[in-house]
């Protein structure tokens, strides 16, 4: 049984010292392949350097929508010069977060409107961070992101959204990928979502080095404790942990465009 980690930020500076260790300890737990997420130039640059020692590990890139006032401009050419020589498998995480307004509304706006269009043109999904931003995030998707009448590909990463939110991913034919969060006591509302979703539209995650399922919670995460979530979503479903294990893995393997072949692993 393998499990696909589809969000880990395996190149952040807290994980970098010791990356080795850390995808050591997914290996043996047989969590792979990992999407590795890349957020600024640094990332980006380690995340290379990554794939060439692990042939398991998919690189993705864009700034996030707290860093693009600061970062924006200088990382978006890098990233689409990696996204159309096509060392990447998709952009993003990319979105709207108006929890913290780090960056204001309307640079979030129009950055995300950019990486859009270049996930457009790389033909590449996107990964979507949203946060209390729903109605624009899907008003701008509807008017960007939509070719011949059709959603392009993406995934709402870390979902946290309510039950209603979920129906509007879901309808778009977009992927609702599920982190810790959903362990967490408090976290009904979530395993709601989890309840309703199709397995066929359901990604997990670790969020990597951030949000440790229940059993972990306060220290750093890895891709390693992921089963723990994937049975959360076995249970939540009444279906066995091989079951949320194969769809999980064949929904990821299909959004990133994945040749999966746990040869390499």
């Amino acid at each position: 049984m393998h499990l696909i980690d589809s969000h880990a930020h395996l190149t952040s500076e807290s994980v970098w010292p010791h990356v080795d260790d850390v995808v050591k300890r997914a290996q043996e737990a047989s969590v792979s392949p990992i999407i590795n997420i890349c957020t600024d130039l640094l990332t980006l640059e380690r995340g290379m350097d990554l794939v060439e020692r692990y042939p398991f590990i998919y690189n993705t890139a864009s700034t996030t929508p707290h860093d693009v006032a600061k970062e924006g401009e200088s990382v978006f050419p890098i990233v689409r010069q990696h996204a159309l020589s096509g060392k990447l498998v998709a952009i993003g995480e990319t979105g709207l977060d108006y929890h913290y307004m780090h960056s204001p509304r309307d640079v979030q706006q129009d950055f995300l409107r950019r990486y859009l269009h270049l996930a457009l043109e790389s033909h590449l999904p996107v990964v979507i961070h949203c946060r209390d931003a729903f109605a624009d995030l899907f008003e701008i998707l509807d008017r960007e992101y939509v070719v011949q009448g059709k959603h392009q590909q993406g995934v709402l990463h870390c979902f946290t959204g309510t039950t209603q939110e979920a129906e509007d991913v879901l309808k778009r034919g977009w992927y609702v990928s599920i982190s810790g969060i959903a362990t967490f006591k408090k976290s009904e509302q979530l395993r709601e979502v989890v309840r309703l979703a199709p397995l066929e539209q359901l990604l997990i995650e670790t969020d990597t080095p951030y949000l440790a399922p229940h059993s972990r919670r306060g220290q750093p995460n890895e891709p390693a404790y992921l089963v723990e979530t994937a049975q959360l979503v076995a249970t939540v479903k009444g279906v066995s942990l091989q079951t949320v294990a194969q769809a999980t893995a064949a929904n990821a393997a299909k959004l990133f465009h994945l040749k999966v072949s746990h040869e390499s692993h």
